[in-house]
């Protein structure tokens, strides 16, 4: 497999970005600078999803841990929040697929 060239890459994700606001400007939208959630940067956005995961899949350990320990015996809630947080680790999975493939194929398309 070749190597990225991050020059290059750059030089496409500004291209591609001056591309979708001159669209979005012929579109009428105009370009917000402000930011919002649509605009957040991808990296912040990315980070709190995980974090957000990763606090679900804890409060469900924590709980199995209690219900083991026996100090509740609310089952019920138990497996409620195991379902959560196999639901929110089979989402990231899935879009940690599809961005991996999305970028396989920007790097396999003809410049």
């Amino acid at each position: 497999m070749s190597t990225i060239d991050q020059s290059r890459l750059l030089q496409m994700r500004s291209s591609i970005l001056s591309q979708n606001g001159a669209l979005q400007r012929a579109a009428g939208r105009g370009v917000d600078t402000g930011e919002t959630v649509a605009n957040a940067p991808f990296a912040k956005t990315m980070t709190d999803a995980l974090q957000m995961v990763n606090a679900q899949q804890a409060k469900a350990s924590e709980l199995s841990a209690a219900y083991e320990r026996g100090e509740t015996h609310d089952i019920v809630s138990v497996m409620v929040e195991r379902q959560k947080a196999s639901i929110g680790f089979e989402a990231t999975m899935q879009v940690r697929n599809k961005l991996l493939s999305a970028y396989r194929d920007i790097m396999n398309m003809p410049v």
